[in-house]
């Protein structure tokens, strides 16, 4: 059998594309700001994860340059051997401050942070209890972990708890949630994953990717929403949404991170985050920090958006986050109401099968602290639009 045999198999991309309805790999062709150019013609941008609109903030955009000039283009290596820069231990520093946790190490990606520090804290008689709905990094995390993966029912503490009951006493446990779930827009039971983890003697691992600068005091994040900072063990985040660069971290005891940094095949074979990266997500945290009132602002704007949807009568899945999803409940009907939305002016992101239930799929769209009312209402109302005129069929 030729191994490439299913690579020219027929896919559903290909129906997708010969149906004119294909919504993926859209390009960029200015900044990713509430406005952009796209493919020729202005959208209004409701697909970003730059929650704070940082990409675009002058000085977040000086540090990188400035981060070029001084240390060139990349390190060449990995942290573990010739490429920590002081700028890395400097980030390293702040943002350990800023989480309020002894220590934290960056990784080069968001989702080699799942990899890494998951592969590095679960052995092989451990177990991972991760929900249902947690992102695809955990997920691959496990595959490289010796440890037994579990599975509990989306935000269904009833069910977490039968799964925690199955863990043998000789063995560790690592809860593993999404903070604020990147589909739904919705925040973990945060209170009570850590009544149960105290109860069975289990630990708590947080990935913030979507929590860190929308959610919580100045925008720390899940734990620091439900006032539980220390009693989670573990924090996951990454620097390419609210940071407005590239990488993620771990924050955690010290102990645990020297372990990891020690321990962790991601982290010590993969070259180190650019100096330009290190740079813009360094200067973005400060800015976050001097500017505690943005996430405040990008909850007001999404609760906005939130009650021009249902004034309008639209149907979306609830959240208290920058993610607002819009039910569209059928895949094609989803893919044809995405292209119509983007031929409006108006670029949206799809929830199809396996991130949605085969009849829930959605829309969704996501905030920046840079929107306005003003574009919100014109991208609500091309959206009532597309959807009345597109019925399920």
């Amino acid at each position: 059998m030729d191994l490439f045999e299913k690579c020219y198999a027929p896919m559903i991309a290909d129906e997708y594309r010969q149906a004119g309805i294909y919504p993926f790999f859209r390009a960029l062709q200015t900044r990713q700001g509430p406005e952009v150019i796209m493919e020729g013609k202005r959208r209004i941008m409701l697909g970003s994860n730059n929650y704070l609109g940082l990409t675009s903030c002058p000085e977040v955009v000086e540090a990188g340059i400035q981060a070029l000039e001084q240390y060139g283009t990349g390190c060449s290596g990995s942290r573990f051997l010739n490429g920590t820069l002081e700028l890395h231990l400097e980030l390293e520093r702040e943002l350990a401050t800023f989480l309020r946790k002894d220590d934290v190490m960056t990784f080069s990606t968001g989702f080699q942070s799942n990899l890494g520090i998951i592969s590095a804290l679960v052995g092989r008689n451990d177990y991972m209890i991760l929900d249902r709905e947690n992102h695809a990094s955990i997920y691959d995390a496990t595959r490289l972990s010796f440890g037994k993966m579990v599975r509990f029912r989306h935000n269904d503490m009833g069910d977490l708890e039968r799964c925690l009951q199955q863990v043998p006493e000789t063995s560790g446990a690592l809860i593993i949630t999404d903070g604020v779930f990147s589909m739904g827009g919705e925040i973990a039971n945060l209170p009570e994953i850590v009544r149960l983890a105290r109860k069975y003697g289990a630990r708590v691992m947080v990935d913030d990717a979507h929590g860190l600068g929308t959610i919580g005091e100045g925008g720390r994040g899940t734990a620091s929403y439900f006032g539980l900072e220390k009693e989670v063990d573990v924090y996951m985040g990454t620097f390419s949404k609210s940071l407005a660069s590239l990488g993620g971290y771990m924050a955690a005891d010290a102990r645990v991170i020297d372990y990891a940094r020690h321990n962790s095949r991601p982290f010590m074979f993969s070259a180190s985050i650019p100096p330009a990266c290190a740079a813009t997500a360094l200067a973005a945290l400060k800015h976050l920090e001097a500017h505690p009132e943005l996430p405040v602002h990008l909850q007001q704007l999404s609760e906005y958006f939130r009650q021009g949807l249902k004034a309008r009568g639209l149907q979306i899945r609830e959240s208290q986050t920058p993610v607002v999803p819009i039910f569209t409940y059928q895949d094609v009907r989803t893919l044809v109401v995405a292209q119509k939305l983007y031929e409006e002016g108006v670029y949206v992101n799809t929830v199809l099968p396996p991130a949605a239930p085969a009849d829930g799929c959605m829309l969704r769209t996501s905030m920046m602290a840079t929107l306005t009312e003003a574009l919100l209402d014109e991208a609500a109302d091309a959206i009532e639009k597309v959807l009345n005129e597109t019925p399920e069929q």
